[in-house]
């Protein structure tokens, strides 16, 4: 077996360039080609309820929060406890008819950012540090789900959110998670 040359290893692969004629012979515009999976995109973007797939009516500011506060609903907000519900739809199910995992990972955030504010001032910001979830069952579409928010601890420095996700028809405990806030003073300048 031959060993090979330390130098050999050292230089820079070069691959070779197509030629200029045989790549403008072989090359189409985005107009003239097909991609084949179009029809199949666009038919599930149909499916879940997004009719108009369009980047720019999906890129402003905080788009996050207006696709998720069309399905979260305040109930009451009290010193250290947040209570709120949630209704699948298709724009934040799964292919599967499902909650999708990251729709509730995001109403999560969302309640306990509320429910932290609840007891922190807003002389200090938050940050989410840690965001933890048990994903225990699933919630189908139109489901209705109960989101409660409650402080397990807050100090100077730190606050600490639990979070349950119970289906309103039935009181089953489908989701948890738990919520890590560091809170700093806002700089003066």
């Amino acid at each position: 077996m031959a060993k090979p040359s330390s130098k050999a290893s050292q230089e820079p692969q070069t691959f070779p360039s197509p030629s200029s004629s045989a790549a403008a012979a072989t090359s189409k515009t985005s107009e003239e080609r097909s991609p084949p999976y179009v029809s199949e995109v666009m038919f599930f973007l149909k499916d879940v309820g997004i009719s108009n797939p369009n980047v720019e009516n999906y890129s402003s500011k905080d788009f996050y929060s207006t696709v998720l506060c069309n399905h979260l609903k305040i109930d009451t907000a009290q010193r250290g406890h947040v209570t709120c519900f949630a209704t699948v739809k298709p724009p934040i199910g799964n292919y599967f008819g499902w909650l999708h995992g990251g729709a509730v990972a995001a109403i999560a955030e969302r309640v306990a950012i509320a429910t932290a504010r609840t007891v922190v001032s807003e002389d200090k910001e938050i940050f989410l540090g840690e965001l933890a979830m048990s994903y225990l069952s699933s919630a189908p579409n139109n489901a209705e789900l109960i989101v409660d928010g409650s402080v397990v601890r807050s100090g100077r420095n730190i606050t600490v959110v639990a979070i349950k996700f119970k289906m309103k028809k039935t009181g089953k405990l489908v989701y948890t998670s738990r919520a890590t806030f560091y809170n700093s003073p806002i700089a003066k300048l």
